[in-house]
């Protein structure tokens, strides 16, 4: 079982060995007499594994606050684990994308035939997480902008630098710790998801972490790093836009701008195949006339980009 990692004095990183969707980190900050929890996980089970473990490192201090970094199930479908007396926080926008791909949704999709390549990469994806018994605790304390907690005399500021990944995008900063914990503004040899975009926000959102001056930075998915990582972000933000723009000035379809993308020095990040949902969000930048395609036509796009550029990954599906 994965245990929390001390990161700096009395904050705590949970890091995810596993590879692949859904696998994401957590955290946890104490102060006198109480916590902070940053991020639930993807399931019930994995959440306990987390609130156990927290209750390891936090002698008898309660988890009084909690923050939704975003929408995304793997940051927020354990919220119900967390006592009625827990303070969830999390940026106003945050609220309707935790509606897009509810735990029932998750749950049907895992049930249904989606032909002889959707199915097995879903399957492979998702399976091993439990969405049926979840039910969807929303945040009650929402914020625009930034937010200051006090978490037992430590301050903890928090900060929507969205939107990016998604229509928000709450960071975590402990400055007298120097950590910051960025949800999934950063991912660390995993490759990123462009759900809402647009990039330039994105890209902004790297330098305002840069700002922030962290030494120890604990992304939404992957390994801790250190400003290095957003850096690699950053550039990767950068390469995939030029792409887009060069194949849409070309007259290419967003799936041939998909196929088409060379991976250069992010090669070796896991899942590739994700920079086909980034370039339907890049093309929409290019062309805010682009129709907006269902997640299910994405995910099928983006099992055959897996299945045609990357055959031993869609042969283990």
């Amino acid at each position: 079982m994965t245990e929390l990692q001390r990161v700096a004095e009395d904050v705590w990183a949970w890091v995810r060995p596993g590879r692949g969707w859904g696998w994401s980190n957590a955290g946890v900050v104490g102060g006198r007499g109480q916590a902070l929890l940053v991020d639930t996980l993807y399931d019930l089970r994995l959440t306990r594994q987390l609130l156990t473990a927290a209750v390891k490192v936090l002698d008898g201090r309660p988890i009084t606050d909690a923050v939704n970094t975003h929408a995304n199930g793997d940051h927020c479908f354990g919220n119900e684990l967390l006592g009625a007396d827990v303070r969830i926080h999390a940026a106003r926008e945050t609220v309707p994308g935790m509606h897009e791909a509810p735990p029932h949704y998750m749950a049907a999709i895992l049930k249904a035939d989606l032909g002889p390549v959707l199915t097995p990469y879903m399957q492979k994806a998702f399976g091993p997480f439990a969405f049926e018994e979840i039910t969807l605790r929303e945040p009650d304390s929402l914020f625009d902008g930034s937010h200051t907690l006090d978490i037992g005399g430590r301050t903890v500021h928090l900060h929507d630098l969205g939107p990016a990944h998604t229509e928000a995008d709450t960071v975590v900063h402990v400055p007298d710790a120097g950590v910051l914990f960025t949800g999934d503004l950063l991912f660390v040899e995993s490759t990123p998801i462009m759900w809402a975009g647009p990039s330039r926000t994105w890209i902004a959102a790297c330098d305002r972490m840069i700002a922030m001056d962290p030494e120890v930075v604990v992304p939404g998915h992957g390994p801790v790093t250190g400003q290095d990582g957003i850096l690699a972000m950053r550039g990767y933000l950068e390469h995939a836009f030029e792409h887009a723009k060069a194949a849409h000035a070309r007259g290419e379809s967003i799936e041939e701008a998909g196929l088409g993308f060379d991976t250069g020095p992010y090669a070796g990040w896991e899942n590739p195949e994700r920079i086909v949902i980034t370039m339907h969000a890049l093309y929409r930048e290019i062309d805010p006339a682009q129709p907006v395609v269902d997640p299910v036509t994405i995910f099928q796009r983006m099992a055959e980009w897996d299945r045609r550029r990357n055959p031993v990954s869609a042969a283990g599906a």
